[in-house]
């Protein structure tokens, strides 16, 4: 076959490709959320949803497929077909620190998956019962060091960002504390407040009536800043511990394949539609920081944090069971 009637073929292959990318969308689109009704995924979502919906006049339906710490919905998504009417709601879990505690996985994140931006952030935040003597972090760890293996710290699971903080902070401080894994954050918060548990890293709009009412005591959050709906609470950082910076954050994906000017006009709505003041505004009230960023700086972001994770998890030797 002659180099002409080659090109020929593939350019007839490639017409429903960029035709499909011309008049996208013509259909009902549907956003995974890996997680459960409620969770940041399923929030996120929907404001995606409705701000899309209101844009296109297509219908932007939201699929709940919780499961296996979000890797079922990412798995639906990796292996659906690259037209930009699948996309993931994904999270720092099943995106960036599964694949550091799994074997086998049914899919590759880097390699199944294309980042269309990054949604938004928020940080955790460590809380002790009040029965703890310690003030502040510095005390805290003065404290872990005098009683190694007797203060426990609970998480919303193995893997998790919860677990990971609590691990990391193992390691800068080189304190030897005691994982209490949960399903969930809730039953974990449950348990502090009874006194079950020492501590635990938990999302911050949750947690700040009970910090507010003096059954908790907020030490420190783990992000880089401080958050805006607790701007006296300092970070790790801060609070003494350098190299600190820990967040739940969560992005949109598409399966990898998916042509460029489909990612790139779903880029370009989906931030107009985080960025409505009213939208930004209901999301603040949760802790959450609206980003919005181009697919390239998201897909920066998202490798470094699979190392950053990696390196966490291979330092403190933390295990997914």
């Amino acid at each position: 076959m002659s180099t002409l009637a080659k090109t020929f073929i593939t350019a007839l292959l490639l017409l429903p490709i960029v035709a499909g990318a011309q008049t996208y969308p013509n259909r009902a689109i549907r956003i995974i959320a890996p997680f459960p009704p409620g969770a940041g995924t399923d929030i996120l979502s929907r404001a995606v949803g409705q701000g899309l919906t209101e844009t296109w006049g297509q219908q932007v339906v939201v699929d709940n497929r919780p499961g296996a710490s979000g890797m079922i919905g990412a798995d639906i998504v990796a292996k659906a077909a690259p037209d930009g009417y699948t996309l993931l709601m994904g999270s720092v879990t099943e995106a960036a620190i599964v694949q550091s505690l799994h074997g086998k996985m049914a899919y590759d994140p880097v390699k199944d998956l294309a980042p269309v931006t990054l949604v938004a952030i928020t940080p955790l935040v460590l809380v002790i019962h009040p029965s703890i003597p310690a003030q502040s972090l510095q005390e805290l760890i003065a404290l872990a060091k005098a009683k190694p293996g007797q203060l426990t710290f609970g998480s919303a699971g193995n893997g998790s960002p919860h677990h990971l903080s609590g691990e990391l902070m193992k390691t800068i401080a080189r304190i030897d504390m005691i994982h209490v894994p949960f399903k969930g954050a809730a039953p974990a918060v449950a348990d502090l407040l009874g006194g079950q548990i020492s501590m635990s890293f938990v999302g911050l709009p949750p947690i700040l009536p009970h910090v507010r009412a003096g059954k908790l005591r907020a030490l420190a959050v783990t992000t880089a800043r401080r958050a805006p709906v607790a701007p006296d609470v300092p970070t790790m950082e801060e609070a003494g511990l350098p190299g600190f910076d820990i967040s739940v954050w969560f992005g949109v994906y598409v399966p990898a394949g998916t042509p460029k000017d489909i990612i790139v006009k779903l880029n370009s709505e989906i931030s107009k539609a985080l960025n409505r003041p009213d939208v930004k505004a209901r999301l603040a009230n949760q802790g959450l920081e609206v980003v919005g960023n181009s697919a390239e700086q998201f897909n920066a972001f998202f490798r470094a944090e699979i190392v950053k994770y990696a390196k966490i998890i291979k330092d403190s030797g933390a295990k997914a069971d």
